[in-house]
């Protein structure tokens, strides 16, 4: 019977289990974990992995996205996502974006990494001072080596903003002041086609089951609570930070994979 070996078309005896196909420690089968002593089928698709080893670039890309499934992964690969902001929301958001296969995100900000940004943006101690595009696009590669990124340093208005996101698949809108976000999304709305993944209400340490995902318009969708903003006494703090990131990501992915609905 046939089967694919780490992106390689092999022939092997019926009745072989994973352990058979050589010495590896990990084996994922059609996007699915599974244990050495597992039985394998005709036309499965078979990740092997040695821990401790690095593999090779053809069969690190394999790796991975393996979990993903084949067909997950080819339509997130061929996707263009542009972020704008990459603050709290932002950062968290391309990185998550990375790790699910997107194959091209586009980021945008005008800003540096300063102490403050750290209790919650993903940034560490050896960025102070860089530009976030410039740090963001460093952990994008160590993320992911594959992933194509264009970065702006530049400050988004509705005179720039539709050139730029008119090269994604879907924009998502990442600022931490009301008015930016309120320009940004109107525009995109109203001088594209473009879908746009917004967020509203995510300060403090309230429970995080009040972070909500809805599809307001036809291209709009809006994650966060819609009701906590930063003031004295409030402030943004890494969990719900990234529990409303996590919404942003999450839709999309699904967006991505035709999945139109909250």
């Amino acid at each position: 019977m046939k089967i694919i070996l780490n992106g390689k078309p092999i022939e092997i005896n019926d009745c072989l289990k994973a352990c058979d196909l050589g010495d590896y420690d990990i084996f994922v089968r059609n996007g699915y974990g599974i244990d050495s002593k597992s039985q394998l089928c005709d036309g499965d698709s078979i990740v092997a992995v040695k821990k401790g080893q690095m593999p090779n670039e053809d069969n690190l890309k394999q790796m991975l996205f393996a979990r993903n499934g084949q067909v997950f992964s080819k339509k997130l690969d061929k996707a263009c996502v542009c972020i704008c902001g990459l603050g709290g929301l932002g950062s968290n958001i391309a990185a998550m974006l990375a790790r699910a296969g997107v194959g091209k995100l586009i980021l945008v900000d005008f800003d540096i990494v300063d102490p403050t940004n750290l209790n919650r943006q993903n940034y560490f101690v050896q960025d102070i001072g860089l530009k976030k595009t410039f740090a963001t696009q460093r952990l994008l590669k160590q993320i992911n080596p594959f992933i194509k990124t264009v970065t702006y340093d530049m400050y988004l208005n509705s005179e720039n903003c539709v050139e730029i996101a008119n090269n994604a698949d879907v924009v998502v809108e990442a600022f931490d002041n009301p008015a930016c976000k309120a320009e940004l999304v109107n525009t995109i709305l109203a001088s594209t086609n473009k879908i746009v993944v917004a967020a509203s209400g995510m300060a403090g340490i309230g429970s995080g089951n009040t972070i909500k995902t809805s599809k307001v318009l036809n291209r709009l969708y809006l994650c966060g609570d819609s009701e906590t903003e930063t003031k004295e006494g409030v402030s943004l703090v890494s969990p719900r930070v990234n529990i409303c990131a996590g919404h942003q990501a999450n839709t999309v992915i699904r967006l991505l994979l035709g999945e139109t609905e909250c």
